[in-house]
């Protein structure tokens, strides 16, 4: 499980972690039953507090992701596919959000972003 932490960027160090994570479920890097390595492993390996990585995986566990067990560790729980979707649609709204407020920040109207966003949308059938 490749992760890459950015120090010098916004988000903080858990959330970095979760994000990467949930992505890699959601691509199929990571697939159902699939083991996390030990929060202290991974602590170790990204060279960060335990209380980071564990932080991170109960807001993993807490959103559904993963699943743990006392004694064998964390794993990718099963998902179903309109859990997955929904978290798809999820971080779509987030990232249309954001870029609408860019949009409004540089004066772009409603009709402008809408043809930017069909374009957008259309380039993978060209």
């Amino acid at each position: 499980m490749d992760i890459i932490l950015i120090n010098s960027g916004d988000m903080p160090i858990y959330q970095q972690i979760i994000s990467q994570i949930k992505n890699q479920i959601m691509n199929g890097t990571l697939s159902a039953g699939d083991a996390l390595p030990s929060m202290r492993t991974l602590a170790a390996q990204l060279k960060i507090s335990i209380i980071t990585t564990k932080r991170a995986y109960e807001e993993l566990e807490r959103e559904g992701f993963i699943e743990s067990f006392t004694g064998r560790g964390c794993f990718v729980k099963h998902q179903n596919s309109d859990f997955l979707r929904e978290e798809s649609v999820r971080q779509t709204e987030e990232l249309i959000q954001k870029a609408c407020e860019k949009a409004k920040m540089c004066g772009l109207t409603l009709d402008e972003m809408k043809e930017i966003l069909e374009l957008s949308f259309n380039n993978d059938e060209n």
